[in-house]
Protein backbone atom coordinates (compact mmCIF):
# COMPACT_ATOMS: atom_id res chain seq x y z
CA UNK A 1 0.00 0.00 0.00
CA UNK A 2 1.38 3.17 -0.96
CA UNK A 3 1.40 6.34 1.46
CA UNK A 4 0.40 9.83 1.26
CA UNK A 5 1.87 12.79 3.37
CA UNK A 6 -1.04 14.97 3.46
CA UNK A 7 0.09 18.40 4.35
CA UNK A 8 -2.51 21.03 5.98
CA UNK A 9 -4.56 17.73 6.95
CA UNK A 10 -6.70 19.82 9.41
CA UNK A 11 -7.86 22.48 7.09
CA UNK A 12 -11.80 22.15 5.26
CA UNK A 13 -10.00 20.25 2.04
CA UNK A 14 -7.73 18.05 4.22
CA UNK A 15 -10.33 16.43 6.75
CA UNK A 16 -12.52 15.62 3.54
CA UNK A 17 -9.12 14.42 1.47
CA UNK A 18 -7.97 12.27 4.29
CA UNK A 19 -11.57 10.87 4.43
CA UNK A 20 -11.29 9.93 1.23
CA UNK A 21 -7.73 8.84 0.59
CA UNK A 22 -7.37 6.37 3.87
CA UNK A 23 -9.66 3.65 2.28
CA UNK A 24 -6.66 3.15 -0.44
CA UNK A 25 -3.69 4.52 1.17
CA UNK A 26 -1.78 4.70 4.29
CA UNK A 27 -1.87 8.33 5.13
CA UNK A 28 0.04 10.38 7.57
CA UNK A 29 -2.22 13.82 8.27
CA UNK A 30 0.49 16.42 9.45
CA UNK A 31 -0.03 20.04 10.28
CA UNK A 32 0.70 22.75 11.93
CA UNK A 33 -1.75 22.18 14.40
CA UNK A 34 -1.64 18.40 14.87
CA UNK A 35 -2.03 17.49 18.37
CA UNK A 36 0.59 14.68 18.75
CA UNK A 37 3.92 16.34 18.12
CA UNK A 38 5.28 13.68 15.57
CA UNK A 39 2.77 14.93 12.96
CA UNK A 40 3.06 18.61 13.19
CA UNK A 41 4.77 19.67 10.13
CA UNK A 42 5.82 23.52 9.62
CA UNK A 43 6.61 23.38 5.39
CA UNK A 44 8.07 26.93 5.86
CA UNK A 45 10.80 25.67 8.04
CA UNK A 46 13.13 23.23 5.80
CA UNK A 47 14.17 21.15 8.99
CA UNK A 48 10.33 21.04 10.04
CA UNK A 49 10.07 19.48 6.57
CA UNK A 50 13.14 17.44 5.85
CA UNK A 51 12.36 15.60 9.59
CA UNK A 52 8.75 14.83 8.36
CA UNK A 53 10.22 13.18 4.94
CA UNK A 54 12.25 11.25 6.97
CA UNK A 55 9.87 9.85 9.46
CA UNK A 56 7.04 8.84 6.61
CA UNK A 57 8.94 8.18 3.78
CA UNK A 58 6.07 8.79 1.40
CA UNK A 59 5.08 7.63 -2.06
CA UNK A 60 3.11 10.73 -2.74
CA UNK A 61 2.90 14.71 -1.06
CA UNK A 62 -0.62 15.89 -0.89
CA UNK A 63 0.21 19.71 -0.17
CA UNK A 64 -2.54 21.36 1.28
CA UNK A 65 -0.64 23.66 3.44
CA UNK A 66 -0.44 27.65 2.28
CA UNK A 67 -1.30 30.73 3.37
CA UNK A 68 -5.05 31.54 2.09
CA UNK A 69 -6.07 34.62 3.53
CA UNK A 70 -5.96 36.79 0.78
CA UNK A 71 -6.05 40.04 2.46
CA UNK A 72 -3.16 39.11 5.19
CA UNK A 73 -0.97 37.90 2.31
CA UNK A 74 -1.23 40.97 0.71
CA UNK A 75 -0.41 42.55 4.09
CA UNK A 76 2.44 40.07 4.71
CA UNK A 77 4.11 39.77 1.14
CA UNK A 78 7.12 37.89 2.64
CA UNK A 79 5.47 35.48 4.91
CA UNK A 80 3.11 34.43 1.90
CA UNK A 81 5.91 33.58 -0.33
CA UNK A 82 7.77 31.64 2.76
CA UNK A 83 4.10 29.56 3.05
CA UNK A 84 2.96 29.17 -0.65
CA UNK A 85 6.39 28.97 -2.39
CA UNK A 86 9.51 28.25 -0.66
CA UNK A 87 6.97 25.43 1.51
CA UNK A 88 6.89 23.64 -1.32
CA UNK A 89 10.47 23.76 -2.40
CA UNK A 90 11.44 22.64 1.14
CA UNK A 91 9.10 19.61 0.65
CA UNK A 92 10.61 18.89 -2.98
CA UNK A 93 14.11 18.80 -1.04
CA UNK A 94 15.32 15.45 -1.62
CA UNK A 95 11.81 13.64 -2.34
CA UNK A 96 11.63 12.27 -5.23
CA UNK A 97 7.84 10.66 -5.61
CA UNK A 98 4.74 12.42 -6.93
CA UNK A 99 3.71 15.55 -5.83
CA UNK A 100 0.01 16.86 -5.75
CA UNK A 101 -0.04 20.69 -5.45
CA UNK A 102 -3.36 22.36 -4.83
CA UNK A 103 -3.19 25.85 -6.54
CA UNK A 104 -5.49 28.50 -7.76
CA UNK A 105 -7.62 30.51 -9.93
CA UNK A 106 -6.03 33.75 -8.57
CA UNK A 107 -3.04 33.02 -10.89
CA UNK A 108 -5.31 34.67 -13.06
CA UNK A 109 -6.44 38.56 -13.32
CA UNK A 110 -9.68 37.58 -14.11
CA UNK A 111 -10.22 39.53 -16.80
CA UNK A 112 -12.08 37.25 -19.31
CA UNK A 113 -12.89 33.85 -17.11
CA UNK A 114 -13.53 31.14 -17.29
CA UNK A 115 -10.21 30.11 -18.15
CA UNK A 116 -8.38 26.83 -19.29
CA UNK A 117 -5.02 25.23 -18.27
CA UNK A 118 -3.27 26.76 -21.36
CA UNK A 119 -4.85 30.65 -20.99
CA UNK A 120 -1.98 32.79 -19.77
CA UNK A 121 -1.53 33.73 -16.20
CA UNK A 122 -1.37 37.34 -14.73
CA UNK A 123 -2.27 37.13 -11.00
CA UNK A 124 -3.36 40.36 -9.29
CA UNK A 125 -2.92 39.71 -6.50
CA UNK A 126 -0.10 38.42 -4.01
CA UNK A 127 -1.79 35.36 -3.05
CA UNK A 128 -2.17 34.86 -6.99
CA UNK A 129 1.76 35.32 -7.05
CA UNK A 130 2.90 33.03 -4.63
CA UNK A 131 1.24 30.39 -5.22
CA UNK A 132 1.97 30.53 -9.42
CA UNK A 133 5.86 30.94 -8.26
CA UNK A 134 4.74 27.65 -6.61
CA UNK A 135 3.57 26.10 -9.90
CA UNK A 136 6.60 27.71 -11.76
CA UNK A 137 9.32 26.08 -9.27
CA UNK A 138 7.29 22.60 -10.14
CA UNK A 139 7.44 22.73 -13.67
CA UNK A 140 10.89 23.23 -13.71
CA UNK A 141 11.73 20.38 -11.49
CA UNK A 142 12.24 16.56 -12.33
CA UNK A 143 9.82 15.81 -10.38
CA UNK A 144 6.34 13.76 -10.75
CA UNK A 145 3.95 16.49 -10.04
CA UNK A 146 0.17 17.26 -10.30
CA UNK A 147 -1.03 20.63 -10.27
CA UNK A 148 -4.71 21.07 -9.77
CA UNK A 149 -6.52 24.90 -10.21
CA UNK A 150 -9.69 25.23 -8.14
CA UNK A 151 -12.13 28.03 -6.69
CA UNK A 152 -14.36 28.45 -4.03
CA UNK A 153 -13.59 25.99 -1.97
CA UNK A 154 -16.70 24.98 0.51
CA UNK A 155 -17.51 21.96 2.73
CA UNK A 156 -19.61 21.10 5.45
CA UNK A 157 -16.77 20.26 8.02
CA UNK A 158 -17.98 21.04 11.52
CA UNK A 159 -14.31 21.89 12.91
CA UNK A 160 -13.17 24.51 9.92
CA UNK A 161 -14.31 28.23 10.05
CA UNK A 162 -13.69 29.05 6.39
CA UNK A 163 -17.02 28.06 4.79
CA UNK A 164 -19.01 30.09 2.84
CA UNK A 165 -21.65 27.44 2.87
CA UNK A 166 -22.10 27.28 6.90
CA UNK A 167 -21.74 30.92 7.28
CA UNK A 168 -24.76 31.69 4.61
CA UNK A 169 -26.70 28.31 6.18
CA UNK A 170 -26.16 29.82 9.93
CA UNK A 171 -27.13 33.58 9.34
CA UNK A 172 -30.44 32.63 7.29
CA UNK A 173 -31.46 30.00 9.72
CA UNK A 174 -30.92 32.50 12.62
CA UNK A 175 -32.62 35.22 10.44
CA UNK A 176 -29.74 37.60 9.98
CA UNK A 177 -29.28 39.39 6.90
CA UNK A 178 -26.02 39.19 5.18
CA UNK A 179 -24.23 40.78 2.20
CA UNK A 180 -22.66 39.21 -0.58
CA UNK A 181 -20.66 40.44 -3.92
CA UNK A 182 -22.48 40.39 -7.15
CA UNK A 183 -19.68 41.14 -9.69
CA UNK A 184 -17.52 38.31 -8.48
CA UNK A 185 -17.98 35.31 -10.59
CA UNK A 186 -16.36 31.52 -10.33
CA UNK A 187 -17.59 28.48 -10.13
CA UNK A 188 -18.08 27.06 -6.48
CA UNK A 189 -16.29 23.50 -5.77
CA UNK A 190 -17.27 20.97 -2.99
CA UNK A 191 -13.98 19.88 -1.22
CA UNK A 192 -16.24 16.33 -1.69
CA UNK A 193 -16.13 16.34 -5.55
CA UNK A 194 -12.90 17.94 -5.26
CA UNK A 195 -11.53 15.29 -2.95
CA UNK A 196 -12.71 12.31 -5.11
CA UNK A 197 -10.56 13.92 -8.22
CA UNK A 198 -7.27 13.90 -6.01
CA UNK A 199 -8.32 10.14 -4.82
CA UNK A 200 -8.37 9.57 -9.16
CA UNK A 201 -5.51 11.44 -9.43
CA UNK A 202 -3.15 9.52 -6.59
CA UNK A 203 -4.76 6.61 -8.03
CA UNK A 204 -4.02 6.81 -11.67
CA UNK A 205 -0.79 8.43 -11.33
CA UNK A 206 -1.72 11.00 -13.45
CA UNK A 207 0.74 14.20 -13.85
CA UNK A 208 0.49 17.81 -14.96
CA UNK A 209 -1.46 20.50 -15.21
CA UNK A 210 -5.44 20.34 -14.41
CA UNK A 211 -8.83 22.59 -13.98
CA UNK A 212 -11.08 21.19 -11.25
CA UNK A 213 -14.24 23.09 -10.70
CA UNK A 214 -17.80 21.97 -10.47
CA UNK A 215 -20.19 23.01 -13.03
CA UNK A 216 -21.92 26.47 -12.97
CA UNK A 217 -20.12 29.76 -13.25
CA UNK A 218 -22.40 31.87 -11.24
CA UNK A 219 -21.54 35.37 -8.78
CA UNK A 220 -20.86 34.74 -4.84
CA UNK A 221 -24.61 36.45 -4.56
CA UNK A 222 -26.54 34.15 -7.14
CA UNK A 223 -24.39 31.19 -5.15
CA UNK A 224 -25.80 32.56 -2.21
CA UNK A 225 -29.12 32.37 -3.12
CA UNK A 226 -29.28 29.12 -4.65
CA UNK A 227 -27.65 27.62 -1.10
CA UNK A 228 -30.84 29.52 0.61
CA UNK A 229 -32.98 27.87 -2.17
CA UNK A 230 -31.98 24.33 -2.10
CA UNK A 231 -31.92 24.50 2.05
CA UNK A 232 -35.39 26.38 1.66
CA UNK A 233 -33.93 29.65 3.57
CA UNK A 234 -35.06 32.89 3.06
CA UNK A 235 -33.20 34.50 -0.27
CA UNK A 236 -34.62 38.03 0.49
CA UNK A 237 -32.38 38.12 3.59
CA UNK A 238 -29.43 37.94 0.85
CA UNK A 239 -28.38 41.74 -0.52
CA UNK A 240 -26.84 41.95 -3.42
CA UNK A 241 -23.62 44.55 -3.07
CA UNK A 242 -20.68 45.56 -5.12
CA UNK A 243 -16.69 44.21 -4.11
CA UNK A 244 -16.18 47.71 -3.82
CA UNK A 245 -18.06 48.47 -1.45
CA UNK A 246 -15.95 45.88 0.86
CA UNK A 247 -12.97 48.16 0.65
CA UNK A 248 -10.52 44.66 0.46
CA UNK A 249 -7.53 45.01 0.78
CA UNK A 250 -6.03 42.85 -2.17
CA UNK A 251 -7.91 43.16 -5.60
CA UNK A 252 -9.67 39.98 -6.52
CA UNK A 253 -9.96 38.72 -10.00
CA UNK A 254 -13.98 39.30 -11.11
CA UNK A 255 -14.51 37.45 -14.04
CA UNK A 256 -12.66 34.10 -13.25
CA UNK A 257 -13.82 30.58 -12.57
CA UNK A 258 -12.35 27.41 -14.55
CA UNK A 259 -13.40 25.38 -17.47
CA UNK A 260 -12.37 21.60 -16.90
CA UNK A 261 -12.71 20.45 -21.22
CA UNK A 262 -9.03 19.00 -20.61
CA UNK A 263 -9.95 16.64 -17.75
CA UNK A 264 -13.50 15.70 -19.29
CA UNK A 265 -11.73 14.78 -22.34
CA UNK A 266 -8.17 13.50 -21.61
CA UNK A 267 -9.49 11.80 -18.16
CA UNK A 268 -13.12 10.75 -19.07
CA UNK A 269 -14.03 12.80 -15.73
CA UNK A 270 -17.01 15.19 -15.83
CA UNK A 271 -17.50 17.35 -12.60
CA UNK A 272 -21.05 17.66 -10.83
CA UNK A 273 -23.01 21.04 -11.08
CA UNK A 274 -23.08 22.82 -8.37
CA UNK A 275 -26.76 22.26 -7.21
CA UNK A 276 -26.70 18.81 -7.13
CA UNK A 277 -23.07 18.86 -4.74
CA UNK A 278 -25.76 21.48 -2.82
CA UNK A 279 -28.09 18.72 -2.83
CA UNK A 280 -25.88 16.23 -1.50
CA UNK A 281 -24.59 18.59 1.25
CA UNK A 282 -28.16 19.22 2.39
CA UNK A 283 -28.89 15.56 2.46
CA UNK A 284 -25.74 15.12 4.84
CA UNK A 285 -26.64 17.94 7.15
CA UNK A 286 -30.38 17.03 7.22
CA UNK A 287 -30.33 13.26 6.87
Amino acid sequence: MKTILVTGAYGQLGIVCTEYLKKYFKIYSTGRSAKDERYQLDISNKQSARNALARFQPDIILNLAAMTDVDSCENEPKIAEKYNADGLKNLCDGFDGHIIQISTDYVFDGKNGPYAENDSTNPISVYGRTKLLAEEFLMNTKLNYTIIRTNVLYGDDKNTKASFLKWVINSLENLRSIRVVKDQWNNPTSTHSLASFILNIASSNTYGLYHYADQGLMSRFEFAQLIAKIFELDQSLIQPILSSELNQLAPRPMLSGLKTQKIEEQLGIKPPSVETCLEEFRKMLNP
